[in-house]
């Protein structure tokens, strides 16, 4: 079983006559349906007819689209180097943007007709894509020009996706200075990252110094990285009126401020007793002023924690099978079928993610796998989108993208599989640790997850003014970290280079990736709740619940299954989940 995966389903290589044909035809596919668009979209007579067209070109073209630009990104992911990848994402970026101009002229279409109801209710392809082309309607008066909105496309990439790039080869390709054994070594900041979970607390503190003392060499680059991202999501947020950029992201999230609210309240309320697991963690660990910031992450108990490859994927697909044959079916053939690339090696991009090939109906899993329950908790996060991703392989490409907060329920259902599967066999010791690694990972998704959004309104508040400089985002962080953490950590022990790290600050198109960590979490948790009301009968409504995502609200989805997303009382239900963990826990002896 390869540690690597393999691209092979997607092409052979940039070289291949499949792939250089495929480039040919994404040319020709763009030209036709700007073509199209000019010589259609300016009457509205055969109103339904025109609808079909476009949305039958949209849902082939982005089907070839997004395979040519999954295997270059992916490419990269592994290898921040390749030359060849690079130019072939900035190629079908480029190419890309030309699109901006049908797009725009159908939205504006689309915008002038009344009987829209009447039109959809009249053919069944547009009755299956209805959610999509009300959305696109409702959206429509936040368009600018078209000249205006094909300028922007373009100018992207020489702004915020050219930044955010930068920012990516930075921290792949920085190396860190450190004394490992006796010897010194230069190793990249992911390996050196992962040195948080180590057992050795010496390791740990040592790793965590390297690494701030590392940041300083990339920390002026990143700072305008980032101002330049946040200046021009505010820019664009002004022109087209929205509010804040914060609006944008809900709406694009399908999800509203009542929502929001009603859940930030509740993570408000339940602050105090994540503070009370890591005072706990901390005097465990011999700490007596709150938690220093090297050892969030320090395993705990007696158990056996680090599991090779194989026994990690044996684990998985095992505690998988207690909720249903499908998932751990889905996860035996990712790790089987060379899906998975877990082996850290310098250039290879840092965190994990899940890449969802709607076109071929696979996925492809990165993360940098050393052994620990944490690296299995995240092998079980990412399978879980790839599972999501499974459960919409029969809706159309148009009908298959979901809203950030949805995106991490599936991923979260399944790393709570996992623990309380682990739980049921696990030996004292084990469930001590097993239950401190659940707890890390909340607070992270909760605490953590909170610090981040606190960070980033106050970027954009004070982006509006100006520029802000290296100290000044340091000092932010610190000052979000303990406003969040309160007495939990060590406040002369944190991490003021927090926003270098996380490269979720530096996609221009998704703002405030944060809450909905929080959201999946607790949204999870009460599914989780639900399923174990519910049993086998309710398998089959979470998979039917993945595979409308793509074509609803999030409060849409949640009433589903009899959730009312804007009561405050369905998050405090969930927290509470928590909160009796932390409960148990600190009654716990290691």
């Amino acid at each position: 079983m390869e540690m690597r995966w393999s691209l092979d389903a997607l092409y052979p290589s940039f070289e291949s006559e499949v792939f250089q044909e495929d480039l040919k035809k994404c040319d020709e596919e763009i030209e036709s349906m700007k073509r199209w668009a000019e010589e259609n979209l300016i009457s509205s007579d055969r109103t339904a007819e025109k609808m079909e067209t476009y949305i039958q070109m949209q849902n082939r073209f982005f089907h070839l689209f997004t395979r040519l630009l999954s295997f270059g990104e992916l490419r990269l992911s592994v290898n921040a180097r390749d030359e060849k990848a690079l130019q072939i994402v900035e190629r079908l970026e480029s190419k890309g943007t030309e699109l901006a101009k049908p797009m725009v002229m159908f939205q504006k279409w689309i915008n002038n007709i009344d009987n829209l109801d009447e039109v959809i209710a009249s053919s069944k392809i547009l009755e299956e894509h209805r959610f999509y082309l009300e959305e696109i309607k409702k959206n429509s008066r936040y368009l600018l020009s078209e000249k205006e909105e094909i300028l922007i496309a373009k100018m992207k990439n020489t702004g915020s996706n050219a930044w955010s790039k930068l920012q990516e080869l930075l921290t792949s390709t920085l190396l860190v200075d450190m004394t490992v054994d006796g010897e010194k070594k230069r190793l990249p900041l992911t390996v050196v990252r992962n040195m948080a979970h180590d057992p050795n607390p010496d390791v740990r503190r040592t790793a965590y110094e390297a690494e701030l003392k590392a940041y300083p060499k990339i920390e002026e680059s990143s700072a305008a990285a980032l101002n330049g991202i946040k200046g021009e999501v505010i820019t664009l947020a002004q022109m087209r009126g929205y509010d804040s950029p914060l609006e944008e992201t809900l709406m694009n999230s399908r999800m509203d401020r009542e929502t929001l609210e009603a859940m930030l309240t509740a993570i408000r309320e339940s602050l105090p007793a994540f503070h009370r697991y890591y005072k706990r963690k901390a005097a465990l660990l011999g700490h007596d002023r709150g938690l220093p910031f090297y050892d969030l992450f320090a395993p705990m108990g007696g158990g056996k924690m680090q599991l090779t490859y194989r026994e990690a994927k044996d684990f998985i697909v095992e505690n998988f099978r207690t909720f249903s044959e499908r998932l751990a079916n889905y996860a035996h053939g990712a790790f089987e079928k060379g899906w998975i690339d877990g082996e850290p090696r310098e250039g290879k991009r840092g965190g994990a993610f899940c890449a969802n090939l709607h076109a071929i109906g696979e996925s492809r899993i990165l993360l940098n796998f050393t052994g620990t329950f944490h690296d299995v908790k995240t092998l079980a996060h990412e399978l879980g989108h790839g599972y999501h991703g499974y459960c919409l392989v029969g809706e159309t490409y148009l009908n298959s993208h979901y809203p950030m907060p949805i995106a991490e329920t599936a991923s979260i259902f399944c790393e709570t599989i996992i623990q309380k599967a682990a739980l049921k066999t696990a030996s004292l010791e084990e469930a001590f640790a097993i239950l401190e690694s659940s707890l890390m990972g909340a607070g992270q998704v909760i605490v953590d997850i909170y610090s981040r959004f606190l960070f980033e309104s106050e970027l954009f508040r004070r982006r509006e003014e100006g520029s802000l400089s290296v100290n000044e985002l340091k000092e932010m962080m610190i000052k979000a970290q303990k406003e969040a953490y309160g007495d939990g950590l060590a406040h002369d022990v944190l991490h003021p280079y927090m926003w270098i790290n996380k490269p979720h600050y530096y996609d221009a198109s998704h703002n405030y990736y944060n809450f909905p960590y929080a959201f999946g979490l607790l949204f999870a948790k009460g599914l989780y709740a639900e399923y174990l009301k519910r049993g086998e009968s309710f398998v089959q409504e979470y998979d039917r619940l993945l595979s409308v995502t793509g074509k609803k609200t999030i409060a849409d989805v949640a009433a589903m299954m009899g959730i009312d997303i804007h009561s405050i009382d369905f998050w405090r239900s969930s927290l509470k989940l928590i909160e009796e963990e932390i409960d148990n826990f600190i009654s716990l002896k290691p």
